[in-house]
C-alpha cells in the first residue's frame, strides 16, 4: 500500500506546532515535530507578517532536523473569532433509480448556493444529514432508492483578509498550503471517540488567544463557535495583579497554577521574580485566587454557548477539554461544576509514537490540534460526501495549485523517507 508522509502545521497565539508524520493505510507514525514561541499573532490572527514567518520557519526547521523530511507543503490550522458556522439546506431530484456520488456532491453544491458576503471564504461544507423523499436521518444516501435528494450542511466561513494573511505567512515560509483546516475539526479528529461523535459531545479547546467551541452530533459537526478569550488572558492577570513581567507569569501559571485551592496551597510559597529583577516568594494560594475567577468567567462564556446550541440536549457525553490551559490543576473539575455536565481532558491517541523525546510530548492535550492535522492530510475516514471548497475562489485557485505542485516534492533522506502528502477533506467523523 502507498505510503505518504504529511505535515500539520498549528499556528496558534501562543505557540506554532509543526508536526511530520507518515502514513500507511490506516496508520499513522510520527516521524518528527517542532515547536516555536509564537509571535506575529493575536487572538488567532496574524498582526505581524514577518514574525509570524519567522515562528513559523523556526517551526518548520525543528521538524526538519528531528524528521529528515524537507517540508514544503502542508496541511495549516485556521481559529480566530472571524471564523463562523451556519446552517444550510438544499434538494435535487435523483437522476437515475438509485441515488449516485454524483447525486449527492449535486445536493452539497445545491445547499452551498447560498449568499456569502465578499469579505467571507468558505472554509469547510459539511453534510450534517441526507433526507431522501421525506425519511430524515441518512447519513449515507448512495445506492438507496428514491426521487429526491436533499443535503443538510454546516458551512464554515472566515474573513477573507485573515485567511490571505496566514496564506501569505506560510508561502513567505517557504511552503504550500493544501488545505486549511478549522482548528477544532483537527483536534477533534484527535482527542475526540466515534462514540462521542455519534451520540453528542461537546469539544472545547482552549488555545493562547482564543477557546474554540464544537458540538457533534451523529457523528457531524452541528454548531461551532470561537470566543475570544485563552490562557493569555489568564496570564496577563498574573502578571498585573502580581506585577512581573509576562513571561514570569506564564512560567509561574504552568509550574504552579490552578484552579482549585488545597490545603497545602496556603501554606507552600513560589519564587517569583519581579520586573526589576528582585526574587521574592508568594503563598500559592495567593496565585490561585488571581487565576480562578479568569477560568470561572472562561466558562461561563462557555455555558452560555453550550445554551445557545442545545448543547445540554444532545451532548450525552458531556465536554471534552484540551487546550494548554485545560492541563492547570483542578481545571477539569471546575469545568463539571460550572457547566454541571460530564467532563474529561482530551489527548492525542489516534498516532503511533516512538521512543524518542517527542513520543511523550504529543501526548499532551496542547498538541491535538497538530496531531489532528496530521489526520485530516491522511486518507483516512475520507468520505466522499465531503464537498471541497469551490475552485472559482481565492483558496481554492491556490488549493488546486498546490496539488499539481504536490506531485513533485523533495526529499532529504529518498532511502526511506519521500515527501507527499494528501488533500484533508472536510470529515464528518
Amino acid at each position: 500500500m502507498r505510503q505518504h508522509i504529511v505535515v500539520g502545521l498549528d499556528v496558534g497565539t501562543t505557540k506554532i506546532c509543526a508536526v511530520a508524520a507518515q502514513v500507511h493505510g490506516a496508520d499513522i507514525n510520527l516521524l518528527g515535530m517542532g515547536v516555536s514561541p509564537s509571535a506575529g499573532l493575536r487572538k488567532g490572527m496574524v498582526i505581524n507578517i514577518d514574525d509570524a514567518v519567522a515562528s513559523i520557519r523556526m517551526a518548520l526547521d525543528e521538524t526538519e532536523a528531528s524528521s529528515g523530511v524537507r517540508v514544503r507543503s502542508v496541511s495549516v490550522g485556521i481559529s480566530g473569532s472571524h471564523v463562523r458556522g451556519f446552517e444550510s439546506c438544499g434538494a435535487v431530484g435523483v437522476r437515475g433509480k438509485e441515488v449516485s456520488h454524483t447525486d449527492v456532491e449535486r445536493a452539497i453544491e445545491s445547499a452551498r448556493a447560498v449568499y456569502i458576503p465578499l469579505d467571507r471564504e468558505v472554509l469547510h461544507v459539511i453534510p450534517t444529514e441526507f433526507i431522501l423523499d421525506g425519511q430524515e436521518g441518512i447519513s449515507n444516501p448512495v445506492g438507496m432508492s428514491g426521487v429526491r435528494l436533499e443535503a443538510r450542511v454546516h458551512i464554515i466561513t472566515g474573513a477573507v483578509s485573515s485567511v490571505q494573511n496566514l496564506m501569505k505567512c506560510c508561502e513567505k515560509a517557504g511552503l504550500d498550503v493544501v488545505d486549511l483546516v478549522f482548528e477544532p475539526l483537527a483536534s477533534a479528529r484527535a482527542a475526540l471517540t466515534r462514540d462521542e461523535k455519534e451520540a453528542g459531545v461537546v469539544l472545547v479547546d482552549i488555545g493562547g488567544g482564543t477557546t474554540d467551541i464544537a458540538l457533534f452530533r451523529e457523528g457531524s459537526l452541528r454548531y461551532a463557535s470561537v470566543l475570544g478569550v485563552g490562557g493569555n488572558h489568564i496570564t496577563n492577570d498574573i502578571a498585573v495583579g502580581l506585577r512581573i513581567q509576562m513571561s514570569e507569569a506564564e512560567r509561574l501559571k504552568k509550574t504552579a497554577g490552578a484552579t482549585v485551592i488545597s490545603r497545602d496551597d496556603e501554606e507552600q510559597e513560589v519564587q517569583m521574580t519581579e520586573a526589576c529583577g528582585q526574587v521574592r516568594s508568594l503563598h500559592r494560594a495567593s496565585l490561585i485566587n488571581i487565576i480562578q475567577p479568569r477560568c470561572q468567567e472562561m466558562l461561563e462564556l462557555v455555558r452560555e454557548e453550550l445554551k445557545r446550541c442545545f448543547g445540554y440536549e444532545h451532548a450525552v457525553y458531556g465536554v471534552v477539554l484540551t487546550g494548554g490551559s485545560s492541563q492547570l490543576r483542578g481545571f477539569d473539575r471546575m469545568a463539571a461544576s460550572v457547566l454541571q455536565l460530564p467532563v474529561r481532558i482530551g489527548t492525542p491517541d489516534i498516532i503511533s509514537l516512538p521512543d524518542h523525546a517527542a513520543g511523550p510530548i504529543l501526548r499532551s492535550p496542547q498538541y491535538a490540534t497538530g496531531v489532528g492535522l496530521v489526520a485530516c492530510s491522511s486518507v483516512v475516514d475520507r468520505p466522499r460526501a465531503v464537498h471541497q471548497v469551490s475552485s472559482n475562489s481565492l483558496l481554492g485557485r491556490m488549493r488546486h495549485w498546490a496539488k499539481d505542485l504536490f506531485k513533485n516534492t523533495e526529499v532529504i533522506n529518498p532511502d526511506y523517507k519521500k515527501e507527499g502528502g494528501m488533500v484533508c477533506s472536510k470529515s464528518k467523523k
